[in-house]
């Protein structure tokens, strides 16, 4: 498979000011030393709890923060070393999905004026060419035309969220960071926007960071999944691999939280305590803390993330030890 981008070492430490005279008195540790393919017209799927870095990651990668350390290389060239002026083709062709589509919509403008505003941006002035575009958008995302001279307070949070989508495909990037994009819908609505987005990804050839807390979409959407721990990538594989076959602790805390019926009596792993604070990590693995397998390398080392297979890796010292 091609890669669209390879993520190198990525780092995001936030300093921690202290009084008025601004002295640094530590660091808040969102990302450490991230490697991540993400392969040409794929859904990528990124799981972790809430404050595991997984917003953080998709704002690194599309360069709306920039990171402390390490490169984002898209389509062979590493972003984070570009100027503001260099990026203006790449923003073209990296778009972000909000969370919430109630605050995500200007709401002093019509949709037809939010739709066009990404054209302004980039210089476009042709208005054939712009009102072609938008009615094409709104058309492939399933609304109707007559929407475009509302106003976002007008709609449902489904609709709007359709209608943000629309803004961030009508430019025809290649890759998207879908970030929480349904969390905020109602359940019977989710279902909409997670086929629409799957229609809009064949049919746009598109490639899809797609982070969410839910792994039942995670399971429907994605080819691919990287769970996330306070950071850090501890395990990746194809969909199927790591539902059937995860090897990390806490990939397995995580499936048992997900409640389903079953007799199956099978001990399950269950999360005990609160994620650590990123400003504090633990030394060695960062999960040793919560891990009911925890060995005492673990407290002492940190584990690199490990190939297993040529599309499964894992962050554990558990690996050479089932080995052996």
């Amino acid at each position: 498979m091609e890669k669209l981008f390879e993520i190198k070492k990525l780092n995001m430490h936030y300093p921690i000011i202290d009084g008025l005279l601004g002295n640094i008195k530590g660091y808040t540790y969102a990302l450490n030393d991230v490697d991540l393919d993400i392969y040409k017209n794929e859904i990528l799927g990124l799981v972790g709890e809430s404050g595991s870095g997984k917003s953080t990651l998709g704002n690194c990668i599309l360069k709306l923060i920039n990171p402390t350390s390490g490169e984002v290389v898209f389509n062979g060239e590493n972003i984070i070393s570009k100027t503001k002026k260099e990026l203006k083709s790449f923003r073209a062709q990296a778009q972000l999905i909000f969370q919430n589509p109630y605050m995500s919509l200007n709401p002093r403008m019509k949709i037809y004026d939010i739709l066009k505003e990404p054209f302004i941006i980039n210089g476009i002035k042709d208005k054939q060419q712009i009102n072609e575009k938008i009615k094409k958008i709104i058309s492939l995302i399933g609304m109707q035309e007559e929407v475009l001279n509302r106003y976002p307070h007008e709609f449902s949070g489904g609709q709007r969220q359709r209608i943000a989508i629309a803004r961030a495909i009508i430019l025809n990037p290649k890759f998207i960071v879908a970030d929480e994009p349904v969390s905020a819908l109602d359940v019977s609505i989710q279902a909409q926007i997670v086929n629409l987005l799957l229609d809009l990804k064949k049919h746009l050839n598109l490639t899809m960071l797609f982070i969410s807390h839910d792994l039942s979409i995670i399971k429907y959407i994605s080819d691919r999944i990287a769970v996330m721990y306070l950071g850090e990538i501890v395990e990746i594989a194809e969909k199927e691999e790591l539902f059937d076959n995860h090897k990390h602790p806490y990939t397995q805390a995580l499936l048992n939280a997900v409640p389903v019926i079953s007799k199956d009596k099978t001990p399950k792993i269950l999360l005990s305590g609160d994620l650590p604070s990123p400003n504090n990590p633990p030394k060695g693995c960062k999960f040793h803390t919560r891990c009911p397998y925890v060995m005492e390398i673990c407290k002492q080392q940190h584990p690199d993330l490990t190939n297993i297979s040529e599309t499964h890796k894992i962050r554990c010292f558990l690996i050479n030890k089932n080995k052996s």
